[in-house]
């Protein structure tokens, strides 16, 4: 991974800085992402120690205000002009309903919306990669959804744990739309779940614990590294197997549907 440049979304924390870990000991190129002004450049000097690898950087940015993911995209593009990895990490679960500033429910915006926004703003850079890799962490959460799409936003019921679940099936939706019409060109896309892991957002949505960040990380490392799944795109993956997703997230008119929706809400248009 010596020179490629991989940008971790909720990297600061969790499984994200786990996998910036591990793939700073590739040799990798990390951009590390995160909200917090004061911490986050602490932790970039953290993992420069720990890794040995000086090629860390830390870009700021709350993923729930369009004009920072924007601003995030531009800081990339600026900076690097190239970007080999873009992995997708960051997520919340919200125990109730909360609105961004553009009037979108939170866990809907931050988990599906601002990948959907960060991916398109970055396609340019992906392409320029001798072969861009998009990998997002999704949940077999997404398994236990019914996909409203009259109540995307929670508008006449919401559900915490509902609300992530159609988050996470978001990402596959989402994902299948970007393999589907990337298939003629150098970059793939890939979903995982990373199991049941020991994190902030288990405690806070779940109350429980689980695997080690090890574990979490080692499929999204095994993904953005990998040769072997250097042609796969449109895969959705646990333990590094390719798995076998809900049947609604695999559904075209699910998936068509939900990119146009998205396309609406975001004010994002591909250029694929």
């Amino acid at each position: 991974m010596q020179g490629k440049v991989i940008l971790i979304t909720g990297s600061t924390d969790g499984i994200g800085r786990e996998t910036a870990r591990q793939l700073a000991h590739l040799g990798a190129t990390i951009i590390l992402h995160g909200r917090n002004h004061q911490s986050g450049p602490e932790i970039r000097d953290q993992l420069k120690r720990e890794t040995g690898n000086e090629f860390i950087d830390y870009f700021n940015a709350d993923l729930s205000k369009r004009e920072k993911i924007h601003a995030l995209a531009d800081h990339v593009k600026s900076s690097y002009g190239v970007l080999d990895v873009l992995i997708h990490n960051a997520g919340v679960f919200m125990p109730e309903r909360k609105l961004t500033q553009e009037g979108l429910e939170m866990t809907f915006a931050v988990n599906h919306l601002a990948p959907f926004i960060l991916t398109g703003l970055l396609l340019p850079c992906l392409k320029n990669a001798e072969q861009g890799r998009i990998v997002t962490v999704s949940s077999i959460a997404h398994q236990n959804v019914h996909l409203d799409f009259k109540n995307l936003q929670g508008e006449s019921h919401f559900d915490p744990y509902k609300a992530y679940a159609l988050s996470k099936l978001g990402n596959i939706l989402f994902t299948n739309y970007l393999a589907a019409h990337l298939k003629n060109t150098k970059i793939t896309a890939n979903t995982l779940h990373p199991g049941v892991i020991t994190t902030k957002l288990l405690m806070a949505g779940f109350n429980r614990t689980g695997a080690s960040l090890e574990e979490g990380a080692d499929t999204s490392v095994y993904l953005a590294s990998s040769p072997e799944v250097s042609e796969i795109s449109g895969g959705y993956f646990i333990k590094r197997k390719k798995s076998t997703p809900s049947a609604a997230s695999s559904d075209e008119h699910n998936i068509n549907e939900f990119w146009r929706v998205s396309t609406e809400l975001s004010g994002i248009r591909y250029a694929f």
